[in-house]
């Protein structure tokens, strides 16, 4: 297949009249599937009303298909053909968040297609706060299901390169809109429980919601590490954010990471790290392969580096990547969330 590239400068006003992303509208139309930025990352668009055009995100992912995608929309009117109903509280998290990165589970309407739910009888829907993504909904006139653009179980795509290295030839075209913003994907809170529940984290914090509309639990399963058997959210089920070399976490001190890292050395394997700016500078590399991720006094960096990071050790030939652990307060608990994804669960700790 014939994969197309626009670049499209998300600065510029006149957006809209782009030609590039007229073309890519019409191939969304006749039921193409094309990469988009988003402010968290890129997506992999398809019209959420075609089960045809849907079923070309799974093909091209690789993704199983008990796995639900989010449905993206660029003004709350769409929603008359997604959703069956809206509460109260989706109503406040909408005005306080959309366009945002917020997914919301809502009760979805009939005919919606059940590849876009897995079958669910709830909806994933979400505002993208980025110009490009909005003009080609509005553009397009469609809904887009749009999980993210990569192959399934690698890290998520912050670059329209990153889209490049895995889905070149496999789908019809790619929106260059230069690197995203948030890093990490929306937060996903389902709205048809009691009392909303956050099904994964992102870019909205717990704490954030709660501002808005009261109390706010967390899924029992990202407290216990489980996988759903049958998930409302992308995310929930199987390994994802993987490098190609395996993952560990150290839980410990600077002298702990230093001495995993020395036993690894001395049983003949390239090992890679994957920490801060600070934690790097303070450490013997000589060696090792260290990646620098952000800085502990602003975490928002870790999580806008993080997909570009563990991407990056692909591109070496280490045998084991050790990554540090973030407090899990605000935006740390999504970016332990993606390590701990990446890494399987495999922690070390002291």
């Amino acid at each position: 297949m014939n994969t197309k590239l626009w670049t499209v400068d998300k600065q510029d006003p006149i957006k809209y009249s782009y030609p590039q992303i007229k073309e890519a509208s019409d191939l969304l139309i006749e039921g193409e599937v094309v990469a988009f930025p988003t402010e968290t990352v890129y997506g992999l668009g398809a019209n959420a009303l075609s089960d045809q055009a849907v079923l070309k995100i799974f093909e091209a992912k690789g993704r199983p298909s008990d796995n639900p995608l989010i449905v993206h929309i660029s003004k709350k009117e769409q929603l008359t053909v997604l959703v069956d109903n809206l509460n109260e509280t989706a109503r406040k998290l909408m005005d306080a968040f959309w366009p945002g990165p917020l997914t919301l589970v809502l009760p979805k309407k009939e005919g919606v297609s059940q590849y876009v739910t897995a079958g669910l009888d709830t909806i994933a829907v979400r505002m993208p706060d980025h110009p490009v993504a909005q003009a080609l909904m509005e553009i397009s006139g469609l809904p887009l299901a749009a999980p993210s653009a990569n192959l399934s179980g690698k890290p998520s795509p912050t670059t329209a390169m990153h889209v490049e290295e895995d889905l070149i030839h496999k789908i019809s075209g790619i929106v260059d809109g230069g690197a995203t913003g948030v890093g990490l994907e929306s937060t996903v809170v389902d709205c048809t429980a009691d009392v909303p529940l956050i099904l994964r984290p992102g870019g909205v914090t717990k704490e954030q919601l709660e501002e808005v509309v009261g109390d706010v639990e967390v899924d029992p399963a990202l407290i216990h590490q489980e996988e759903q058997h049958k998930p409302k959210s992308p995310g929930m089920k199987y390994t994802h954010y993987a490098p190609v070399a395996p993952v560990y976490l150290i839980d410990g001190s600077k002298e702990f990471l230093q001495r995993t890292i020395s036993v690894s050395l001395s049983e003949g394997k390239k090992v890679g790290l994957l920490a801060t700016e600070e934690t790097i500078s303070a450490m013997n590399t000589t060696g090792i392969t260290a990646i620098a991720c952000g800085t502990k006094t602003d975490l928002s960096t870790v999580a806008t580096q993080l997909y570009d990071a563990l991407r990056a050790f692909n591109a070496t030939d280490v045998d084991i990547i050790y990554s540090e652990v973030y407090p899990e307060q605000g935006v740390g608990v999504a970016i332990m969330n993606r390590l701990e994804k990446a890494a399987g669960h495999r922690i070390i700790k002291e």
